[in-house]
């Protein structure tokens, strides 16, 4: 990656989403919500500064607004940046925003898109499928894969063990009374 200001606020970012994460496992829901928060607007500034294409930055920052609980207007500003998916990360942009703002019809088509990319996109879109669709079972299953695979892994992006990916996609189900609450030393606890 090419040295520059869009790498130092992504670099902040993940600290910011690290120490907010941890914050979230020893309890600390107030200091979350502002690292969080720092990181959502970490996140954005180096998304602005990065080269196009450089999704991860808008998935970094809906995991992280979702997480702190404050995701609509993080939702509508990741989908008016991507006006289209035409990547597994960009639909997995698309599908976590569509989730946030209630679209349940075009999640599941921007999960569709991120099936090309990793088993860990195809996990994630497993659940987001799910969840749009109100099948609680297969929403389970999918969410309870996604923390096996974080406890298998060595490395975390944050350097702090959770699964994130699963912690947010709980915060989307529980509106929906979909929640399937894994328990994992890699999530908070209830």
């Amino acid at each position: 990656m090419e040295p520059g200001p869009h790498v130092e606020e992504m670099e902040a970012a993940i600290r910011a989403d690290g120490e907010g994460l941890r914050a979230l496992l020893d309890g600390d829901d107030e200091r979350a919500r502002e690292r969080l928060a720092e990181a959502v607007a970490r996140y954005r500034a180096s998304w602005e500064l990065a080269p196009p294409r450089s999704y991860g930055r808008l998935v970094g920052m809906l995991k992280a607004a979702v997480i702190a609980g404050d995701a609509g207007e993080v939702a509508a500003y990741a989908r008016s940046q991507v006006p289209e998916a035409d990547s597994p990360p960009s639909a997995y942009v698309l599908a976590i925003a569509a989730l946030v703002e209630g679209d349940d019809a075009a999640a599941p088509a921007a999960a569709a898109g991120m099936r090309a990319g990793s088993p860990a996109f195809g996990r994630a879109a497993d659940a987001i499928e799910a969840l749009a669709g109100g099948d609680a079972g297969a929403y389970g299953a999918a969410v309870r894969a996604i923390v096996a695979d974080f406890e298998s892994r060595e490395e975390h992006l944050t350097g702090v063990p959770v699964a994130d990916t699963a912690l947010m996609l709980e915060r989307l189900a529980e509106p929906r009374s979909l929640a399937a609450h894994p328990e994992s030393a890699m999530l908070p606890p209830r």
